[in-house]
């Protein structure tokens, strides 16, 4: 709560010196609470210091004279979402976000205007805000959730300095929608001037085949450009769909292309659409879509492949033996990630990798996931690095700022799927903030890190080569289904390393049994050094460069060989996830093969054969497992889903009826999705050859009759 504090007082300021009047509004609330209200907003800093004084979580508002606000509510408001270049026009001005996923989109008011405020004047849950008027500004606070500016579109330029509206909209705030004597661009029929209920087909806008899938992208291109999430592009893109696509494509594609805008943030979103870069999922022009191919099962990781001489082991060694539970891939995790750490910032290989990694293990309820996560902390403590342990991941500034003061930290936090679930349903971008700095943080290692620029301060500075690891446990379906396309896509799902936990192991007797010397002593030594020369060796670290053996350079690039020929085959086969994936296998063998060289002698460390073959063996399978389970467990789109549900029913059903018919009733019995629904499912599935379909006539009502093909 300080830190807002600080935030709010420091806002206000800074909005003041660009000549914005502000005044206070109640600490969570939109209400002034200065005697006469907004006209009591001023630029004066002294009364600004005062009022924040006072009330320090005082919310902030700045008043609208002589600015026009468009005030656009909820989330999932189509206003304009069918004219791209309508949504580009509204990307000109300053753009912030609203606590209940709405948008304040402001520009300068020209000199001959006088536009007030209206409600509902420009469409249905359209706003406007000018003369009169006010609006609640970044990063004030309701219901727990901030404002927030969009990125590069923050305000931080005078009034005068601010772009006007465009023709087209000042032209609706002078007449309204209804009164517009032509329509601004040649818009589809969702655009503010077209008349209720005008058929789309009148209007000559059809979208044929083989245009609908870069059209529909251009328009979600448009909508994302001016801040628009998910949600909304989804809606506006399925109405388009619906009413100008000649056929209509399914919603999977609809979803594919909403996703895959939804990648880019806003500033980045017209380069990708100009350079087709959304086009990686669509390759090979429109077709019906396919569900993808199930991937071999190589299995959960040999066990023999859980195990690293000296350091891991050693700690793996006393966590098992001292465990209620004791879980080998558990404890593995958490040796390995307490390596990752005490080695951060202090080693890499000759091709600058460090050892900063993502693990996760996965296990159900009472399988031992606590108790590798207390042995980490007790060596920890022991050693008195406590400051540089983490739990949780409240935000990505919260992520940002801790490893400001610690650059090389290491967080273990339970129930990870929780914080996915959180990102995925989130409406503000705080959480969405939390997966930029995962991804960021993770390439950063052997970087430098430039903090963000807080209002009214100068630049806080950089963070030189954070080295961020992350020990993470899950109940294994919580994950997978808490993971989206977006995110098995976007690096994040590459980034990590998923070990899976077997059956919950048998229990032992508890056992108080002291750290081993070896254990602290090894883990002292990697506290006390410190690379590099001079003064600056803690802030500035040069770390060892561990150099590979011959044999351990040739391993290491028969092991590349094989991830870019998966890679290609993932490409091939339009596999926008393999291709993520196989993508950082190379760099994952590495990493994993310098830990092991560090782990077997951290005085005099080499990487050489036995680090190698660990490494690549362990990458490579832990791959295609993943792969193997996203595929089985996370859904591209509901459609998808949709889809996966039905196939398990019927693979269920062959395993206990062999190749008998299913009736539908007892489908629609499990699966209570609505007539379409099940009509656009079962069609698709049809279409693929994966099921058959029969309806036998009766002397009622005919049968509906399902089961897979023979071959599926």
């Amino acid at each position: 709560m300080i830190d807002l504090k600080n935030q709010l007082l420091n806002a206000a300021i800074h909005y003041a010196e660009l000549e914005y009047p502000v005044f206070p509004c109640a600490p969570g609330g939109k209400v002034p609470i200065t005697k006469h209200g907004f006209k009591d907003a001023t630029t004066d800093i002294e009364q600004i210091e005062t009022w924040w004084r006072q009330r320090p979580d005082a919310n902030i508002g700045i008043t609208t004279t002589g600015l026009v606000v468009i005030d656009v509510d909820g989330a999932d408001n189509p206003w304009l979402a069918g004219d791209p270049d309508m949504c580009a026009d509204l990307a000109q001005g300053a753009l912030s976000f609203t606590p209940g996923g709405g948008r304040h989109h402001i520009f300068r008011q020209p000199e001959s205007k006088n536009w007030g405020n209206t409600s509902g004047k420009l469409a249905p849950k359209i706003d406007t805000r000018g003369n009169g008027g006010y609006i609640i500004v970044p990063p004030s606070v309701i219901d727990d959730k901030a404002y927030t500016w969009a990125e590069t579109y923050e305000l931080d330029e005078s009034p005068e300095q601010l772009p006007e509206p465009p023709a087209w909209l000042a032209e609706l705030l002078d007449n309204g929608p209804h009164l517009c004597s032509q329509r601004p661009r040649d818009a589809p029929t969702v655009a503010p001037c077209s008349p209720q209920g005008e058929d789309s087909a009148a209007t000559g806008n059809i979208i044929p085949s083989g245009q609908r899938n870069a059209t529909l992208a251009r328009l979600a291109g448009a909508m994302r450009r001016v801040g628009m999430g998910y949600a909304e592009i989804r809606a506006a893109l399925a109405q388009t769909n619906a009413d100008r696509c000649k056929p209509p494509m399914s919603m999977r594609e609809v979803d594919k292309i909403s996703a895959s805008i939804c990648r880019y943030e806003p500033d980045q979103v017209s380069v990708a659409v100009a350079e087709n870069h959304w086009a990686q999922d669509f390759q090979g022009g429109e077709k019906e879509e396919e569900l993808t191919p199930s991937l071999p099962d190589p299995g959960p990781l040999p066990e023999e492949l859980l195990r690293v001489p000296g350091f891991v082991s050693e700690v793996m060694d006393y966590c098992l033996e001292t465990a209620p539970y004791p879980n080998t891939v558990m404890a593995f995790c958490g040796a390995l990630a307490l390596q990752a750490f005490l080695a951060g910032r202090k080693v890499r290989d000759p091709g600058d990798n460090r050892t900063n990694v993502y693990l996760l293990g996965l296990g159900h309820s009472g399988t031992g996931k606590d108790w590798p996560r207390k042995i980490n902390t007790k060596i920890i403590h022991g050693i008195g690095l406590s400051d540089s342990l983490g739990e949780r991941f409240a935000s990505g500034e919260g992520i940002q700022d801790a490893l400001f003061g610690k650059p090389c930290m290491l967080f273990q936090t339970d129930e990870i799927d929780g914080m996915l679930q959180t990102i995925n349903k989130a409406k503000d971008a705080r959480h969405e903030n939390i997966m930029s700095t995962l991804l960021t943080m993770f390439s950063a290692s052997n970087s430098v890190f430039p903090m963000r620029r807080k209002a009214g301060k100068e630049s806080p500075g950089a963070i030189d080569q954070p080295c961020l690891i992350i020990f993470g446990t899950a109940i294994p379906n919580h994950y997978y289904e808490a993971l989206s396309e977006r995110m098995l896509t976007n690096g994040f799902f590459a980034r990590m390393i998923i070990l899976e936990s077997n059956k919950r192991p048998e229990g032992q007797d508890p056992k108080l049994i002291e750290l081993p010397d070896r254990v602290l002593e090894t883990a002292k030594w990697w506290s006390e050094f410190n690379p590099g020369t001079g003064n600056l060796e803690k802030w500035h670290p040069v770390p060892k460069v561990v150099e590979h053996t011959d044999e351990a350079v040739e391993i290491l690039t028969e092991c590349r060989r094989e991830a870019e020929t998966e890679y290609s085959a993932a490409e091939a086969r339009n596999d926008s996830v393999g291709t993520t994936v196989w993508s950082r296998v190379n760099e994952q063998a590495r990493k994993l093969a310098l830990l092991y060289a560090v782990s077997e002698n951290h005085i005099e460390p080499v990487i050489g054969k036995g680090a190698t073959e660990w490494g690549s063996l362990f990458a490579v399978h832990q791959t295609k497992r993943m792969l193997f389970m996203a595929g089985e467990h996370v859904f591209e789109s509901e459609f998808d889903s949709r889809c996966k549900k039905l196939l398990a029913i019927l693979k269920k059903w062959r395993a206990k009826k062999g190749n008998q018919w299913m009736e539908f009733w007892r489908i629609r019995r499990k699966l209570k999705w609505n007539d379409r629904d099940h009509e656009e499912v079962r069609n698709a599935l049809i279409g693929q050859r994966i099921i058959e379909y029969d309806e036998p006539p009766t002397g009622g009502k005919p049968k509906k009759l399902y089961r897979l093909v023979e071959s599926y």
